[in-house]
């Protein structure tokens, strides 16, 4: 009887089972967030209309075009799905590629809003918030970087938009279409069409909105509890240290690393976002989630590239604007040691501010990610 309950307990309650487990645990739960996320979503879309779909018409001010494309990612929660739209609109000749521009650069800042929501997940954990909220706001601050050193230099010589141009009309004619559709979104969108039809279905269109929002608050802080407690146990069976050295050990393979997860699943939030828990948990270090960031800016363009494949050559110039602004990006705050720590030192900066008052937080995503957006929308638009 012994030896049966000894066997027993070796097969069921071996500790790499149970990291198994506990890793298995983590994805569904992540599963859950991003329904949560994906409700949310469609809430803020069945309250407010068209609303995201006409911020699209704002050209005039290349930086209400910026914000314009920032807050459309928001409310998308996918800038794979907003430029995909901006490739399209360009390819009808609805939109100029010029005009086009900044709100790319603005949907590269609305996609970090995902993994900042999933860093809140430690609002309350003293120890792990502060390294969270920093590994989520390093990719905020490299976007930010980005567009405050690439946007000047576009509108006052439209390199991009020139390079851009160039190569497309070489490469078009030279490919046919392609089509890929993630296997993370395809399982995620059944169960939200379900709650979204059941909330439209028994309360309408209008209260449906804000039903389908409060649900996905209830989901989104359900499962990131739950995935910081889960957490817990990977950090004490000492496996981090092997996680975050084999990440850590060449930063362009992780780059590599980053760009292949996110073609694969084609959302750079979801690939962003699966980090989050790892560096709060301390499975993972900032230097180690920072390459992987820049590889999912990088692979989060082959949506819009794979979508302007059956357009024209206008949408595939604004498709490889993405591109090449994202490369952009990575050759100018990379190869360059002091550069490559200035969005690290910065989103540490932040997240030593904010920890003293952790709420504060919530106001940050709040005003950057919401705010700020809408008001620039409203007064320059």
């Amino acid at each position: 009887m012994n030896t049966i309950k000894a066997t027993y307990q070796r097969l069921f309650f071996h500790p790499q089972i149970d990291i198994a487990k506990r890793a298995l645990t983590v994805l569904v739960l992540l599963y859950l967030f991003l329904v949560g996320v994906n409700c949310l979503s469609s809430g803020l879309k069945l309250m407010g209309g068209g609303f995201a779909e006409t911020l699209f018409n704002l050209t005039a001010n290349p930086f209400s075009s910026l914000m314009a494309g920032m807050l459309a990612t928001v409310l998308f929660q996918s800038s794979s799905v907003t430029t995909a739209i901006i490739v399209g609109l360009v390819s009808a000749g609805t939109l100029p590629v010029s005009g086009a521009v900044p709100m790319i650069m603005g949907a590269n800042l609305g996609t970090s809003v995902t993994n900042t929501l999933v860093s809140m997940g430690y609002i309350k954990n003293t120890n792990n918030f502060k390294k969270a909220f920093a590994a989520a706001t390093v990719h905020d601050f490299f976007n930010i970087l980005s567009v405050a050193v690439l946007l000047p230099l576009e509108l006052m010589t439209g390199f991009i938009e020139k390079i851009a141009v160039a190569t497309s009309s070489m490469l078009y004619g030279s490919m046919s279409g392609l089509t890929y559709k993630s296997p993370i979104k395809a399982a995620i969108k059944p169960p939200v069409n379900t709650i979204k039809g059941f909330a439209v279905d028994t309360f309408g269109s209008e209260i449906a909105g804000i039903v389908l929002m409060i649900l996905a608050g209830f989901i989104i802080i359900s499962a990131l509890g739950m995935i910081v407690r889960t957490m817990k146990v990977l950090v004490e069976s000492n496996k981090g240290e092997l996680i975050n050295k084999a990440l850590s050990k060449n930063a362009y393979a992780a780059i590599i690393f980053g760009i292949v997860m996110t073609i694969s699943v084609q959302s750079s939030s979801i690939t962003t976002s699966l980090l989050i828990p790892m560096a709060g948990s301390g499975l993972l270090s900032l230097q180690a989630i920072y390459p992987i960031t820049i590889g999912a800016n990088i692979g989060t363009t082959a949506t819009a590239l794979l979508a302007a494949l059956t357009g024209n050559v206008a949408g595939l110039s604004i498709a490889l604007v993405h591109l090449f602004f994202n490369l952009m990006g990575f050759m100018l705050f990379f190869p360059v040691k002091s550069l490559r720590a200035l969005p690290i030192k910065c989103s540490e900066k932040l997240a030593s501010l904010i920890d003293s008052n952790r709420y504060v937080g919530l106001g940050y995503i709040a005003v950057v990610f919401f705010g700020l957006p809408l008001i620039f929308v409203f007064l320059l638009g």
